[in-house]
């Protein structure tokens, strides 16, 4: 197993936190803004709670799989945490933290994963790191797009 790897990406959104934690938290949306999410099933039409789960469909860095996310921590509207442990192995956690900024949101997401063997761990250090890192720059861009309506 490879050693962890973290990729934080942040936006200055211009909804209240309310608003932006309701959306993000709520998996129904998440294939509208995140390029790496393909569908979600189960409970995917309201915000999750602690011990919620759904099932994610993605394509990652040209990896195909899907998963099951569970809510490990909810502080509404300051913080968020899911995690999974995608079939075929690694693990994900995934956190979002909001805080007032102006008359807006200040969102961070932070995403701290393991590949499943030392072979994609070896590739994540060649390459596929940036390409992860990318898309979740890309979805962070679009959340913000969207949520602002644009």
């Amino acid at each position: 197993m490879s050693r962890g790897r973290r990729i934080v990406c942040a936006a200055n959104i211009g909804r209240s936190p309310a608003d932006v934690f309701e959306y993000v938290t709520t998996p129904g949306n998440w294939p509208i803004w995140h390029p790496s999410s393909i569908k979600v099933l189960g409970a995917i039409d309201h915000s999750l709670a602690v011990g919620e789960e759904c099932t994610e469909e993605y394509v990652v860095a040209g990896r195909h799989g899907t998963c099951v996310w569970k809510v490990l921590e909810r502080d509404a509207p300051h913080a968020w945490t899911i995690g999974a442990s995608p079939q075929g192995g690694g693990s994900a956690t995934i956190s979002y933290a909001l805080s007032a900024a102006g008359d807006g949101t200040r969102f961070i997401r932070s995403m701290t994963y393991t590949m499943p063997n030392w072979f994609f761990g070896l590739l994540d250090g060649m390459f596929l790191k940036r390409r992860i890192a990318a898309e979740s720059e890309e979805a962070v861009t679009r959340l913000k797009a969207t949520l602002e309506g644009r």
